[in-house]
């Protein structure tokens, strides 16, 4: 058996010191050094095998985290852990005292297609440490070769063929990492996202320096509704996007982890289309697509079929097994104006469900790290922007 960990960690805007990232928000050098030590804190805490990051704007800053944290860790390990010499060395307790170092680990980074590097107006991108490396170059899903166009039918009841529109969909407003990571004898893909946020999408006309809607003294609520609603729009394209890749893969016969910040909760309509719907009970009383009377249903057969060609394609959250196994809910990822969610995730193949029979492995734990955003911890947390406003979600896996 293979222990193996995942955590999917959002950084908050990961630059380095006196560079706009956006309009007139920047880190002084000393701001810079504190986040930096923060975020090496908690790469040491986590420890996981695979990270993926959000909101990585330079990878240079990164691979400074993370020198940071791998040299905490041999200085943690030199004072804690007993050498060779000593006879008790070799006891069970050290090997979970140890802190494992990211020497030689694989460093995978996806720049945001949209970022020019201007200054105030820059855009993030994602990337994925290894310490299993990868079993091939990872790949980055941004731009669409064919854009995603989605048509609407028009509405029962209208006269004719009437052209009810379409939205199309050219770019992702960030990269989708992509990677195949060999563990314990099995290769693993594992997809890596930061899906549109829920912030209003507005549109600035010709010739104007912002769109109205941005103009709070002249509120327009209903232009306010609509940048949401372009937001919501985008967001589950993009999803469907990251559907299409995960569809592939386990068509292809492949496990599938996958990991980000997916700005909406489990159940929200985004994040079901990563995950597939949920089989119906019993297919066997639901009315066909084609019924011509009544009693005109799906046979037991068909039901076990449609049932097993949904389950394969299916994804199941960390967090909802452990809550399961748990038997209590007390996660969340982010906190704000009072409430409390979870908008980062980690979704898994039937390949590691504790009900699959042909599971290649399980999870065993589920850890988050979320103390920051509620504890005090950071004078002004949730909103220091030296601290992650998101908890840091870590799945223990056990591969047979």
């Amino acid at each position: 058996m293979t222990e193996f960990t995942i955590a999917s960690f959002n950084v908050k805007n990961l630059i380095g010191p006196d560079k706009e990232y956006y309009p007139f928000q920047s880190y002084t050098p000393e701001e810079y050094a504190w986040k930096e030590d923060w975020l090496a804190d908690q790469l040491l805490t986590l420890g996981a095998d695979v990270v993926g990051f959000q909101e990585i704007f330079e990878e240079a800053a990164l691979r400074a985290v993370i020198e940071e944290a791998d040299a905490r860790a041999v200085a943690l390990n030199a004072a804690t852990i007993p050498g060779p010499a000593k006879r008790y060395h070799r006891k069970a307790i050290f090997r979970r005292l140890e802190a494992r170092p990211y020497h030689g680990a694989a460093l995978a980074f996806a720049a945001n297609a949209a970022d020019t590097g201007t200054p105030g107006k820059r855009r993030p991108g994602i990337a994925l440490l290894s310490r299993q490396g990868f079993a091939e170059e990872p790949e980055t899903i941004q731009d669409l070769d064919r854009p995603l166009r989605i048509p609407f039918a028009p509405l029962r009841g209208l006269p004719g063929e009437t052209e009810a529109g379409f939205y199309v969909l050219h770019r992702l407003s960030r990269p989708i990492l992509k990677a195949r990571v060999p563990v314990g004898g099995h290769v693993v893909t594992v997809f890596n996202c930061h899906l549109k946020s829920k912030l209003g999408e507005y549109v600035t006309p010709e010739g104007a320096d912002h769109a109205p809607e941005e103009d709070l003294t002249r509120y327009d609520p209903l232009g306010r509704a609509m940048g949401q609603l372009r937001a919501a729009v985008r967001r589950m394209a993009e999803a469907w996007v990251l559907r299409r890749e995960i569809v592939k893969e386990i068509y292809a016969g492949r496990p599938v982890m996958v990991m980000g910040d997916f700005n909406d909760g489990a159940q929200a309509v985004s994040s079901e289309i990563i995950s597939g719907e949920a089989p119906f009970r019993n297919y066997a009383w639901m009315l066909r697509h084609d019924a011509g009377h009544p009693a005109d249903r799906y046979t037991p057969a068909e039901d076990l079929q449609i049932t097993g060609d949904v389950e394969r394609v299916r994804l199941h959250a960390a967090e909802k097994l452990f809550t399961q196994r748990a038997m209590r809910d007390i996660v969340y990822t982010v906190a704000f104006g009072g409430h409390y969610e979870s908008i980062d995730q980690i979704y898994l193949s039937r390949d590691f469900h504790p009900d699959h029979p042909g599971r290649i492995g399980e999870m065993t734990y589920y850890s988050v790290l979320n103390d920051h955003l509620t504890d005090g911890s950071h004078p002004e947390a949730p909103y220091n922007k030296l601290a992650s406003d998101h908890g840091q979600i870590m799945a223990h896996m056990t591969f047979y």
